[in-house]
C-alpha cells in the first residue's frame, strides 16, 4: 500500500550540520538549491548528487534513495534526522548496530523499514506494533514456527499472511475464522485429509478451494453442494462413479467437466 506523501516541517537542517535545508524551486519536481549545501563542492563536483536526480536534501524520497544508494556512508547521519522518509530511507544503508536505534521510532515507515532489516530472531518487539502494515511485515518475515502467536492478531490481513506461512500443525486454528480471504488461504494449504473440515463453510468460495483438493470420497460429498462454483472444484476430484448425476446438472460449465471425466475415462486403453 503507498504511503501518502508528507509535508515537510520548517527549519530543518541538512543532516550532520547546521545548515537549513535549501527551499524547493518546483512544486512538482523538489530540486533543492545547491548555494548552501555542504556536498556542494564535494560529492556534486564528483557526479555524487546531482539536484533534481540524487539529493539527499530534497524533500523527495526518490531522489533520496537514489543519493544513499550511491553513498550510503551517509545514511548513519540520516537515521536522527526530523523528515520521516529521509530515516526510513536511510534504514536501508545504514549499519544494523545503528537501525537497532530507531526499534521504537514514532513513524510506522521507519519501523517498518527497521523490520525489513533485524534478523527475524529479534522481530518479537513488533508483534504487537500499532500499525497493521509493521504487523504484516513481521508475519512475512517471523520464522514460520514463532507464527502461533500471531493468530490472534486484529487485523484480517495480518491473519492472512500468517495462514500462508505457518506450519500446517497450527493451521488448522484458523479453519474457523471470522474473516473468508483467512479460511481461503486455510483451504489453499491444509492437507487434502483434513479439508473435510471446510466443507460446511458458510461462504461458497471457500468451499469451492477445498472442494478442488479434498480426498477424493470428501469431494464427492461435496457434488450435492447448492453452489455451482463448489460442484465444479468437486468433480475434479471426486471418483468417476459419482460423476454420473453431473451429466445432467443445472450449470454448463459442472456439466461439461463431469461428462469430460468420463468421456475421457472411456477413451483410455
Amino acid at each position: 500500500m503507498p504511503l501518502p506523501e508528507r509535508a515537510p516541517r520548517p527549519n530543518r537542517t541538512v543532516p550532520g550540520t547546521t545548515t537549513p535545508f535549501p527551499t524547493v524551486s518546483h512544486p512538482s519536481t523538489p530540486r533543492a538549491d545547491c548555494t548552501p549545501c555542504p556536498h556542494r563542492d564535494t560529492l556534486r563536483a564528483a557526479g555524487r548528487c546531482e539536484p533534481g536526480d540524487r539529493c539527499l536534501i530534497a524533500h523527495s524520497g526518490r531522489q533520496i534513495e537514489r543519493f544513499l544508494r550511491m553513498n550510503p556512508e551517509f545514511a548513519l547521519g540520516c537515521l536522527q534526522d526530523a523528515f520521516w522518509e529521509r530515516r526510513a530511507i536511510a534504514v536501508r544503508y545504514a549499519p544494523i548496530e545503528a537501525v537497532r536505534t530507531l526499534v521504537h521510532d514514532t513513524d510506522e515507515a521507519v519501523r517498518r523499514a527497521v523490520v525489513t532489516r533485524l534478523p527475524p530472531d529479534e522481530l518479537a518487539a513488533f508483534i504487537g506494533d500499532s500499525d497493521r502494515e509493521v504487523r504484516i511485515t513481521v508475519a512475512s518475515r517471523l520464522p514460520p514456527t514463532r507464527l502461533h502467536v500471531m493468530l490472534g492478531d486484529p487485523d484480517y490481513l495480518v491473519r492472512q499472511h500468517v495462514a500462508q506461512r505457518i506450519p500446517h500443525g497450527s493451521l488448522s486454528r484458523l479453519v474457523h475464522d471470522e474473516d473468508r480471504e483467512v479460511r481461503k488461504e486455510v483451504a489453499r494449504r491444509l492437507p487434502s485429509f483434513v479439508l473435510s473440515k471446510m466443507a460446511g463453510d458458510e461462504d461458497p468460495d471457500v468451499r469451492a478451494i477445498a472442494a478442488a483438493r479434498m480426498l477424493p470420497d470428501d469431494a464427492a460429498r461435496m457434488l450435492a453442494d447448492p453452489d455451482w462454483r463448489v460442484r465444479l472444484g468437486a468433480v475434479e476430484r471426486a471418483p468417476l462413479e459419482a460423476l454420473r448425476p453431473l451429466v445432467d446438472d443445472e450449470d454448463s460449465d459442472v456439466r461439461e467437466q463431469a461428462r469430460a471425466r468420463l468421456l475421457d475415462e472411456t477413451r483410455k486403453p
